[in-house]
């Protein structure tokens, strides 16, 4: 009966260990996916801002130089 209870008291354990590896691996896994969000969402910010001063120099230029119009022929 001893060995029952140890072999049993072993896989419990096992078990176990399995259970704490796999919780430290999703939380691993979460941590880089929230990591790569993060950057995800400072890259489109800056390239938002970047495409809106370009916009806005356009413009600019726009109505500092308005197009001529071209005669037809």
């Amino acid at each position: 009966m001893a060995n029952g209870n140890q072999t049993m008291m072993q896989k419990a354990e096992a078990r176990f260990v399995d259970k704490q590896k796999k919780t430290a691996e999703r939380s691993k896994a979460t941590a880089e996916y929230m990591s790569e969000a993060k950057a995800r969402e400072i890259k489109t910010a800056r390239l938002r801002e970047l495409r809106l001063a370009k916009e806005e120099a356009d413009r600019a230029a726009e109505a500092l130089n308005p197009p001529t119009k071209k005669k037809k022929a």
